[in-house]
């Protein structure tokens, strides 16, 4: 049976195998990239302010209400500004 453990072995192999060559530096910044990566995902949400989040949700309710602009219509509007 293959399982992700048994998938993971020769990466385990390969990576202890360049661990070995590096400098203690390298190794310290290799090990903050890993807790890096392993740390809980965070919500790119709650990592922006209030003022933010509430322009998003106005934004939303607009579409919502149909009060959208076609990309077309800008286009025309604004050609003469992306004319180099």
């Amino acid at each position: 049976m293959y399982t992700v453990m048994s998938a993971a072995k020769p990466l385990v192999k390969e990576f202890t195998e360049i661990l070995d060559r590096l400098n203690a530096h390298q190794q310290k910044v290799l090990l903050s990239v890993a807790k890096t990566f392993a740390q809980k995902d965070s919500d790119w949400w709650d990592e922006i302010s209030q003022e933010q989040q509430q322009a998003i949700d106005r934004s939303l309710e607009e579409m919502k209400a149909g009060k959208l602009t076609p990309h077309d219509e800008v286009m025309k509007k604004y050609k003469k500004w992306l004319k180099k």
